[in-house]
């Protein structure tokens, strides 16, 4: 059987192989051939790529949903069969059902054979709905599928799923679960041997069990590798802690703290960040040699129209590598969509069908000011943190600044510059192959807007971005 395995892509898509779709084409039969589509390195041209292959699994998340529903129409016409799966069918399996011949909701490494001897007897089952799988004695994912030099150049590890913070906008823990699984240390530390100097990890957390993170980092010393992830502020608080991931080889964290704002974090359920402590924080991963990267979020109850200059500032104080700011959005299944919801907030139940999402955000209506102010502070907090002033502002070497710090600040951040002017202030999109900007307002015509509004499922457990869950 010739089975193709397809990341599709948003604007909001990095260059990063899927790993995931890399562990279920390890777990697909050797006599099967596998074939590899990547949307963010080679935009699929919805008349030219679709191929004569037996089977079609498309990993789909919220953002990419009418992009995938797209493509599995191209395959379906062609009488193709289509597997989705991911977060975003996890959320709405019975909106994917509607765009494909079977559906996995949730982590798909239990029900993959299963469903592929299945297809080969054609009997595909509608919807698949595996329990949490162990992550113990997984294949590592097949990396001779991830051939383009579009990628950025690190490997990409995963060691762990599940999340138990409570917050509210998150859609980790409704997806991954609220019990952590972990993969077993000399699996992950058999992995990174087979692999080059440069590793990200793909984890949510990569110190949410300090027991655990303590003997991986302490076993990875001597690989002398060099590492990026994503943490916590709850765990890089702690002195031992940023050490010992210095130690190990850690060369910058992207840390989510949504707020600056003690108010705000509290009302979020983001109970773990303080924000009275984000300044001493940073300070203590600068003097180790850790850069940052920092996330925020516009657009929570508690944020009023001043809060885009206070964030800005706070971040440039705090002297951050980079900030990512992001418009609240209110993902399927979340406890931020369901309040919403009921307050009567949502002003598009179902804006994952747009194809262009930008234009449209916000998609609810916020309690302190008006929808077109939070767009427009949005807009300015970005160009006004990126300007060449904040640049040189935020720019701090100390004796152990990593290379990092040292070669990559400046080109990082007037490429992130250029991006807050060209896109986030100017709306250029990046081109796909097929898709028409100016169609933005119109659903899948497997979903037209007349149709009643179906309540997206609560989600069962689900891996994240980078989780083979056929996404």
């Amino acid at each position: 059987m010739q089975i193709e395995l397809i990341a599709t892509a948003s604007e909001d898509s990095a260059f990063l192989p899927r790993v995931g779709l890399g562990t279920l084409a390890a777990l697909t039969p050797p006599e099967d051939e596998v074939i590899y589509t990547d949307d963010v390195v080679q935009p699929f041209d919805l008349q030219r790529d679709v191929k004569d292959v037996d089977l079609v699994g498309i990993s789909v998340d919220s953002k990419t949903a009418r992009r995938s529903y797209d493509i599995a129409a191209a395959y379906r016409r062609r009488g193709v069969k289509v597997v989705l799966g991911g977060i975003h069918p996890t959320a709405c399996p019975d909106e994917a059902m509607q765009h494909a011949d079977a559906v996995v909701v949730g982590e798909a490494e239990d029900a993959w054979p299963v469903l592929l001897a299945d297809a080969k007897r054609g009997e595909l089952k509608p919807i698949y709905r595996p329990e949490l799988p162990s992550l113990a004695g997984r294949p590592p994912p097949r990396r001779d599928l991830f051939t383009s030099k579009k990628y950025i150049p690190f490997q990409v590890v995963q060691t762990m799923r599940g999340c138990p913070y409570p917050c509210e906008f998150c859609s980790v823990s409704t997806a991954n679960g609220t019990t952590m699984r972990f993969r077993p240390t000399d699996e992950v530390l058999s992995e990174l041997r087979s692999l080059g100097k440069l590793i990200m990890f793909a984890d949510d957390n990569v110190m949410i069990h300090r027991a655990y993170s303590k003997e991986l980092f302490t076993r990875m010393v001597p690989l002398k590798k060099h590492w990026i992830g994503q943490c916590s502020l709850a765990a890089v608080k702690r002195l031992e802690n940023v050490k010992l991931m210095a130690e190990s080889g850690c060369k910058a964290l992207f840390i989510g703290f949504e707020s600056i704002d003690e108010e705000t974090v509290r009302f979020t359920g983001k109970r773990q960040n303080r924000p009275s402590q984000y300044k001493e924080t940073m300070a203590m991963l600068h003097e180790h040699g850790i850069s940052v990267w920092g996330s925020f979020v516009f657009g929570f109850d508690t944020d009023d129209p001043e809060v885009f200059d206070r964030t800005v500032e706070f971040g440039i104080d705090m002297k951050l590598t980079m900030a990512l700011y992001a418009i609240l959005t209110p993902y399927p299944a979340t406890q931020l969509y369901r309040r919403l919801k009921a307050e009567g907030r949502l002003t598009d139940e179902r804006w994952w069908l747009r194809r262009d999402h930008d234009a449209g955000s916000p998609y609810f209506v916020p309690k302190q000011m008006s929808r077109e102010r939070l767009r427009e502070g949005w807009v300015s907090a970005w160009t006004k943190f990126y300007s060449p002033s904040s640049i040189w502002r935020r720019f701090t070497l100390t004796r152990q600044s990593s290379w990092i710090q040292l070669a990559g600040f400046f080109p990082l951040n007037f490429m992130q510059h250029s991006l807050a002017h060209r896109k986030i202030a100017g709306g250029e999109q990046r081109f796909r192959s097929g898709v028409h900007i100016e169609e933005s307002a119109a659903p899948p015509t497997a979903q037209p807007q007349q149709e009643p509004q179906q309540e997206p499922q609560p989600a069962r457990a689900k891996g994240s971005r980078q989780l083979p869950v056929i996404g």
